[in-house]
């Protein structure tokens, strides 16, 4: 795993993940931004999405106890090349 972070990041995201188009009005103007979100109910498995996001540098934030989520540019855009879409 720790050799093949983006591999194992690709299987979580692709088990219990997903990249969605999340809207927000700020000030009446509505933003349209990409997101990945992955949710467990196991905190061993989050944990360990956590290590691999570490091993891959992506910034990830928990929004609830059993969801993590990807949301900064840069981040979502490291997590489209190791993720890419589900098939």
């Amino acid at each position: 795993m720790a050799a093949h972070p983006g591999d194992f990041a690709w299987g979580l995201f692709h088990s219990d993940g997903c990249r969605v188009a999340n809207r927000v009005t700020v000030r009446g103007r509505q933003y349209v931004y990409p997101r990945y979100l992955f949710t467990n109910e196991s905190a061993d498995i989050i944990g360990l999405c956590q290590w691999a996001l570490d091993l891959l540098g992506v910034a990830w934030r928990m929004n609830r106890r059993n969801s993590l989520s990807v949301a900064r540019r840069d981040a979502v855009a490291t997590l489209d090349r190791h993720v890419g879409p589900k098939s």
